[in-house]
């Protein structure tokens, strides 16, 4: 198995001979929308009805100009509405308080109950641009068979983050938010390394390593329009298809780091910031504005050195160092500040993508309930320690913020009543 990133699948047509038992088949109205990317409003507009919908209707849908891929490719979702099938999976027990489950997030977020999760803080792997010690390959609905951030192109990448916002949307609060951190990737021709450390000290000629010793690799050409070093547009995009299954586009925003990669780059500036897509269901959410302010630094409140009174769309907020084995973590206080800001005490708070459980840690600290996935059991087993830590260290905060009640005959104890305060 090749862990090699190219473009080598065929480009394909879609299907327009059917047999009268297909041509019978209705299919639901919310799923095509979906896939043709476009609203049931319009959609009505060009079949001129609601209500499940026939392959003519789906192809003619298709034949329209407003159509764009969403998450399965033009070409393949007839074939994809045809051998669909309904799985029923069994649901996560939400009763218990904070939970890390070792598990493919696709399969594990269908195993929610609807309306369930109000905020949803989040970083997936990206493209291209990491190599994890464990690889697992995933199913997806686009016909490739690939670990998440391992796809051949960026289209597929995008296509794989829509069906996972795809699947999540009916198990959000109607008022809920959804914060998905995201970083572009350039089309470059690379070796695709394990951790920043690794990346530094080929930047620094440490790394002997030739091209063909590496694990994986990005190739650059064969794609159909990207050229080599051209930006993939990677959020932009995402963002769009986000819109086009449903979601609310609130804002794209800007997480200026405290310190960035060094790129050994000469026709274009560096990167500093990574996105942060805040989507939402209806046009009024759940949002406490004032939370920017009233929220502790630690937890994602105002950076008083770099940060105004108002909260903006550029969010200065430090790096995280990749610590407890982890080597692509965000820093607490992303996922304290878009929880504070999107929910309140006592709400579940979900990360499909748990890593090293800064999510979850962030949550139990905020009061609120937590639940996380992940796919590699060595980041599971980090999450739960972590955060078994912290609920520890939260249990006895409280105790260790009360002053100490003196004995009544203890000499000289009005000195002695300070708070001892852990965080």
């Amino acid at each position: 198995m090749t862990r090699d990133i190219k473009p080598v699948t065929r480009a394909a047509t879609p299907r327009r001979d059917f047999t009268d038992a297909e041509r019978q088949r209705r299919f639901p109205f919310e799923l095509v929308t979906a896939l043709v990317g476009m609203s049931p409003t319009f959609v009505r507009r060009v079949i001129g009805r609601g209500g499940d919908l026939s392959l003519e209707d789906v192809q003619l849908l298709l034949d329209q100009d407003a159509y764009a891929e969403t998450f399965v490719p033009r070409s393949k979702i007839i074939e994809y509405l045809l051998n669909r099938r309904e799985v029923t999976e069994p649901q996560i027990d939400l009763n218990q308080v904070h939970q890390i489950i070792q598990g493919n997030a696709l399969e594990l977020i269908g195993c929610l109950p609807d309306h369930s999760i109000q905020c949803v803080v989040t970083s997936t792997p990206y493209w291209g641009m990491r190599l994890y010690d464990t690889h697992f390959e995933v199913a997806w609905a686009d016909g490739e068979v690939c670990a998440f951030g391992n796809e051949q192109t960026p289209e597929a990448f995008v296509r794989h983050t829509t069906e996972l916002l795809y699947v999540l949307k009916p198990k959000m609060e109607l008022d809920g938010s959804v914060w998905w951190n995201l970083m572009d990737t350039y089309n470059t021709r690379t070796q695709i390394r394990e951790n920043a450390a690794e990346t530094l000290q080929a930047m620094q000629g440490l790394d002997a390593r030739g091209w063909h010793d590496h694990a994986a690799r990005r190739y650059s050409a064969g794609h159909s329009f990207l050229e080599d070093g051209e930006q993939c547009m990677i959020p932009s995009r995402v963002a769009e298809r986000a819109s086009r299954i449903g979601y609310l586009l609130k804002s794209q925003i800007f997480w200026k780091k405290d310190v960035s990669m060094p790129e050994t780059v000469r026709t274009r500036v560096t990167r500093e910031a990574e996105h942060i897509l805040h989507l939402t269901l209806q046009r009024s959410p759940y949002f406490d504005k004032g939370a920017f302010r009233t929220l502790p630094q630690r937890l994602g409140g105002r950076n008083p050195l770099k940060e105004s009174d108002k909260i903006t769309d550029i969010w200065c907020l430090p790096t995280a160092m990749g610590q407890d084995g982890h080597g692509a973590q965000f820093p607490l206080e992303l996922p304290g500040r878009c929880i504070g800001l999107t929910s309140e005490p006592g709400d579940l708070i979900l990360d499909p993508f748990v890593g090293s459980g800064s999510t979850s840690v962030a949550a139990l600290q905020l009061d609120r309930l937590s639940l996380g996935f992940d796919i590699s059991g060595e980041y599971v087993d980090i999450a739960r320690t972590r955060l078994e830590q912290t609920r520890v260290q939260h249990a006895i905060a409280p105790l260790m913020e009360r002053p100490v009640q003196p004995h009544p005959h203890a000499e000289g104890t009005e000195q002695q009543q300070q708070p001892q305060l852990l965080f």
